[in-house]
C-alpha cells in the first residue's frame, strides 16, 4: 500500500514536472515570438507566411549580428552604438551585403553576401535545403571566391550550423519576409 502511495506521489510529481518545464518551454518560445517582432527593424511581407516562425527568426536574425556582417553600413548615420549613439539599424540596407571583409583601408578578399529574398522569394537565391546546407557546411555553394576556399571564410557557420532545424527553418521564414535590396529584376518589382 505504502509503495503504491509513494509510486502515485512520484508520478503526480514527474506530471507536474513536466508541466512546469512544458509551460516554461511554451513561455520561452511565446516571448522569443514577441521579442521577434519588438526588435524587427523593417516592414515584413507576411504573406502565405508563418507570423510566430517568422517572428522566432526575427528573434535569432536581430539577436544574432547578422546585421552586423550582412549590411552595409550596419547602422544608420548618428544610429552607431559602438560611437556612443542611440542604436538605428540601416534599414535601407538591412541584410543587403557588401560589407568588405577585411575592412577598409585593407582591400577586402570577400564581400558579405546579400541575404535578401530574390524574385522567387528565396533568400540569398537559396531553397530552404541549400540555406541549410550551407549553415551546416560552411560551403560556398555559389563559389564567389575559388581562389581563396570552397568555404565560407568569414561567415561564422560552424556556430549557426549547431541551430536546430527549427531555428534555421524560423531564419529562412524571416528572411523570406524581409524587403528585398537590390535592382528591381533581382527583387521582382
Amino acid at each position: 500500500m505504502r509503495s503504491s502511495i509513494l509510486g502515485a506521489a512520484a508520478l503526480c510529481s514527474a506530471v507536474v514536472l513536466v508541466s512546469v518545464h512544458t509551460a516554461s518551454v511554451a513561455a520561452q518560445g511565446s516571448s522569443q515570438v514577441q521579442n521577434g517582432d519588438d526588435i524587427n527593424p523593417v516592414p515584413l511581407n507576411m504573406k502565405g507566411l508563418n507570423p510566430a516562425k517568422v517572428r522566432t527568426g526575427s528573434y535569432i536574425v536581430n539577436t544574432s549580428g547578422c546585421n552586423d556582417c550582412h549590411t552595409n553600413p550596419p547602422y544608420a548615420a548618428g544610429g552607431d552604438p559602438f560611437l556612443g549613439q542611440p542604436e538605428q539599424i540601416n534599414v535601407a540596407g538591412f541584410l543587403g551585403g557588401g560589407m568588405p571583409f577585411p575592412p577598409p583601408p585593407a582591400p577586402p578578399f570577400v564581400t558579405s553576401r546579400n541575404l535578401t529574398p530574390n524574385a522567387e522569394g528565396l533568400p540569398a537565391g537559396l531553397t530552404l535545403d541549400r540555406f541549410k546546407e550551407t549553415l551546416r557546411t560552411g560551403r560556398d555553394l555559389k563559389n564567389r571566391h575559388p581562389t581563396i576556399s570552397p568555404l565560407l571564410q568569414v561567415m561564422p557557420w560552424p556556430v549557426f550550423g549547431k541551430w536546430s532545424d527549427k531555428d534555421l527553418e524560423a531564419v529562412y521564414e524571416y528572411l523570406r519576409a524581409i524587403p528585398c535590396i537590390g535592382s528591381a529584376a533581382r527583387c521582382g518589382s
